[in-house]
């Protein structure tokens, strides 16, 4: 299905609410000034208020799934609906704003 992609800017959540951000975005491809992110991607997550004890908090997440016709540099982009999974929970992350002009499969 179409979504649009994921860019530098865009408010990504965990689970728990903590606030992830991508660790290597692609550099040569832009949308809305800023760069776009692909699947390989680590995102790095802060403010997860998931307490030890309870197997959190989340750090880290790896993105499992993403665009299947729209690539960058050889490699999927990230949708808006895109699958994840943050470790050591193994719940997912929330994409809920991005940028709106540039639309993947």
């Amino acid at each position: 299905m179409p979504g649009f992609l994921l860019h530098v800017g865009a408010k990504v959540n965990c689970a728990h609410g903590g606030q992830a951000s991508p660790m290597t975005p692609n550099p040569r491809v832009w949308a809305m000034g800023q760069p776009i992110v692909t699947m390989d991607s680590l995102y790095g997550i802060v403010g997860c208020s998931l307490p030890p004890n309870a197997g959190g908090p989340c750090s880290m997440a790896q993105w499992v799934s993403g665009a299947t016709r729209v690539f960058a540099n050889g490699l999927p982009v990230l949708l808006l609906d895109s699958r994840s999974i943050c470790g050591p929970t193994g719940t997912p992350l929330f994409p809920t704003v991005t940028q709106t002009r540039v639309l993947g499969m």
